[in-house]
């Protein structure tokens, strides 16, 4: 899918869900369980953050955060729930697969359900990650595994763009891998994350 057309395809979603947030105004549950990485000052990037909600949080724990997004009705909904909140967000009109990473400029990097990408352009993406990333800062990262598909509860039809374990186990391997889990449970995240699913959860530390 070209840049133009990825943009055109998020913005009907994010614009047909109205005033209503797609992927709801709460933080990712994986996310928040890692709450106990984060400290006040550090520099945070969410990618591919969508309305905002998981930038969102990062900033109300006091994280000075930059997020991309591709889709300017979702950065629009973004800003509105960052004003909302009284926080600020460094909001970033951006293709996650082609925006310029700095090296070496951020604490805490943030994916969560960025499965949108086919599996050349996420190792790109993991790459860019993996540079932009301090050493000792983390990688939070959050997706669906291949059973997935089984639930269709939310997330890419493709099998080739879900995550297993040993995907990311070789993808970060020279990484610690601080937790790195497959299992399933019931997401209510807006209108388009809802019901049973197959999930996997990544913490990975840059030693």
């Amino acid at each position: 899918m070209s840049h133009d057309d990825a943009q055109d395809f998020w913005s009907a979603k994010y614009s047909a869900a109205g005033e209503a947030y797609l992927f709801g105004t709460a933080p990712n549950r994986f996310l928040q369980s890692q709450s106990a990485l984060l400290v006040p000052g550090q520099r945070a990037l969410s990618i591919a953050d969508g309305e905002g909600r998981n930038a969102v949080w990062l900033a109300e724990r006091g994280l000075d955060v930059t997020a991309t997004e591709l889709s300017p009705v979702a950065l629009d909904k973004a800003a509105t729930l960052a004003a909302a909140r009284g926080v600020s967000v460094d909001f970033a009109l951006a293709d996650a697969l082609s925006w310029t990473y700095p090296d070496e400029a951020f604490d805490l990097v943030v994916g969560i359900f960025i499965q949108f990408a086919a599996p050349d352009e996420r190792r790109a993406l993991f790459d860019s990650m993996k540079r932009t990333l301090r050493p000792g800062g983390h990688i939070v990262l959050q997706g669906y595994t291949p059973k997935q598909l089984d639930y269709g509860t939310g997330g890419p039809s493709a099998v080739e763009n879900l995550y297993t374990a040993a995907l990311l186990r070789e993808a970060f391997g020279d990484f610690e891998l601080e937790c790195l889990q497959e299992y399933e449970s019931v997401l209510d995240e807006g209108l388009a994350h809802r019901g049973h699913s197959a999930l996997i959860g990544m913490v990975a530390k840059k030693v």
